[in-house]
C-alpha cells in the first residue's frame, strides 16, 4: 500500500541566496584598477598639468612665437628677392664687362695695325720712336708719341724712362736747350703718350729730342729728333 511522504512548511523568512557573477567582479575590479593606474601615471609620471594662468602664458608664447615666425618669413622671401636682383644685376655687368673687353681687344687690334702702318724710326734702336706730334701753345708743350719694341709671345714689360729736351730760343739767349721732367715707362710691344708740359715764360722751342733711357741718365734705348709745330 502506497503511503504519501510527510511535507514540512516552514514559516520563518525564506535566506536570498543571490550572489554576482564572477565575470561581474572581475570587470569591475579591471575598471577600478585602470582608474588607479591613470591617475598614479597622471600624478606621478605624466609633467604636472598647467594651471589656467600658466595656459595663458603658454598660448601667448605660442602667439608671439607664430608672429616672429611670420615676419622671418616675410624678411626671408624680401632678401631672396634681392639676392635674386643682385644676381640678375651682376649677370648684366658681367655681359656689360664681357662687351666692354670684346671693344677693347677690337681696340688694340685696330691700334696695332695702324701703328704696323707707320714708317719705321730712321734711328732703329731697342725701342723705336714711330710717330711724334709736339705742340706749343704759350708755356704749354702738348705732346703725341707712339713707342714700339719687338718683343716675343712671352716677354715682359721693359722698365724705362722717356726723356724729352726741347731746343729754341728766349728774348735773352737765341739758342738754348731746356730738359722736361723724365717720365716713367713700362714697354710692352706699343706705347702710346699723350701729354703736356710746362714751358718757361718766353721759351719757344723748334725742336725736340725724343730719348727712352733703361734709367734716368742711363743708357739710351731709343732716339728721335722731331721739329715742333
Amino acid at each position: 500500500m502506497w503511503l504519501a511522504k510527510p511535507v514540512a512548511f516552514d514559516y520563518g523568512r525564506r535566506r536570498n541566496s543571490w550572489r554576482p557573477p564572477r565575470w561581474l567582479l572581475l570587470l569591475l575590479g579591471g575598471t577600478l584598477a585602470g582608474a588607479g593606474g591613470v591617475v598614479y601615471v597622471q600624478e606621478r609620471l605624466l609633467p604636472a598639468r598647467l594651471t589656467m594662468e600658466e595656459s595663458t602664458r603658454l598660448q601667448g608664447a605660442f602667439e608671439a612665437a607664430d608672429a616672429e615666425r611670420t615676419r622671418l618669413a616675410g624678411d626671408l622671401a624680401q632678401a631672396t628677392r634681392k639676392l635674386d636682383a643682385a644676381v640678375a644685376s651682376q649677370k648684366t655687368l658681367a655681359a656689360d664687362l664681357a662687351v666692354s673687353r670684346a671693344a677693347a681687344q677690337r681696340l688694340r687690334e685696330d691700334l696695332a695695325s695702324v701703328v704696323a702702318a707707320l714708317p719705321p724710326d730712321p734711328r732703329g734702336g731697342v725701342v723705336e720712336v714711330r710717330a711724334a706730334r709736339f705742340s706749343a701753345n704759350g708755356s704749354s708743350l702738348a705732346y703725341d708719341l707712339v713707342l714700339t719694341r719687338a718683343v716675343g709671345a712671352d716677354a715682359r714689360p721693359l722698365p724705362g724712362v722717356l726723356q724729352l729736351v726741347a731746343t729754341g730760343a728766349t728774348p735773352q739767349r737765341p739758342e738754348t736747350s731746356l730738359a722736361l721732367k723724365p717720365i716713367a715707362l713700362s714697354m710692352g710691344a706699343q706705347e702710346v703718350l699723350r701729354g703736356s708740359a710746362a714751358l718757361p715764360e718766353g721759351f719757344r722751342p723748334r725742336q725736340m729730342t725724343v730719348q727712352v733711357l733703361d734709367k734716368a741718365a742711363g743708357k739710351v734705348l731709343g732716339m728721335r729728333l722731331l721739329v715742333v709745330r
